[in-house]
C-alpha cells in the first residue's frame, strides 16, 4: 500500500481536493489581475492548502449583474476576470478559508467546491452543418409541388393499418 503522506502531489490522507472558482473586480488592469491570483495562492497556503493547478484569470462576460458593496456602496458589474485554483486542504479549515475570501474586497463572488484530483474538462463537440437542426431548404424555381391523391394515401394507410 501506498504511503500516501510521502507521495508527492498528494497531499495528507486526511486532506480532500477542493477548487474555487472566483470573479475578480473588473476594475483592475490586466497586469494586476496576475499578482492578485497570486495573493489568493498565498491565502490558500496559509490556511494548509497544498496547490494542485490553476488557471489564470481571464476578463469575460457575466450572465448577470452582479452586486459588490465596496466602501458602503452597491457598485454592479457586467464583467469579471474569473479563475480556479485547485487544491488540497483539510476539510475543518475550509470554513475558515471561506471566511478570509468572503473578506476580500478584490473578489466579486466565489464558489469552493469539492473535486477529484484529474483534470475533469469536458471536452466540446463540433457541431457541423449535418446537424438534425437544419433549415429546411429552399425550393429551386424549377420545381413544382406535385399534387396529393387522396384516394391513393387512404389505400395506403388501409394497407398499413390491415397488417
Amino acid at each position: 500500500m501506498l504511503d500516501m503522506e510521502k507521495e508527492p502531489g498528494y497531499g495528507k490522507m486526511e486532506d480532500r481536493v477542493y477548487e474555487v472558482g472566483y470573479i475578480l473586480l473588473p476594475t483592475f488592469a490586466s497586469e494586476e489581475v496576475s499578482s492578485l491570483s497570486v495573493n489568493l495562492k498565498d491565502i490558500i497556503v496559509s490556511f494548509g492548502g497544498e496547490f494542485i493547478s490553476d488557471e489564470m484569470p481571464k476578463m469575460i462576460p457575466l450572465a448577470y449583474n452582479m452586486v459588490k458593496v465596496i466602501s458602503n456602496v452597491n457598485h454592479k458589474f457586467n464583467t469579471g476576470y474569473f479563475g480556479w485554483i485547485k487544491f488540497f486542504m483539510d476539510p475543518e479549515k475550509v470554513p475558515e478559508l471561506k471566511k478570509k475570501l468572503d473578506l476580500d474586497p478584490n473578489i466579486v463572488r466565489f464558489l469552493i467546491l469539492k473535486t477529484v484530483k484529474e483534470n475533469t474538462l469536458a471536452s466540446r463537440r463540433f457541431v457541423g452543418r449535418d446537424s438534425a437542426y437544419r433549415r429546411p431548404s429552399k425550393k429551386s424555381e424549377n420545381e413544382e409541388a406535385v399534387p396529393i391523391n387522396k384516394e391513393e394515401i387512404d389505400k395506403e394507410i388501409d394497407a398499413m393499418v390491415a397488417v
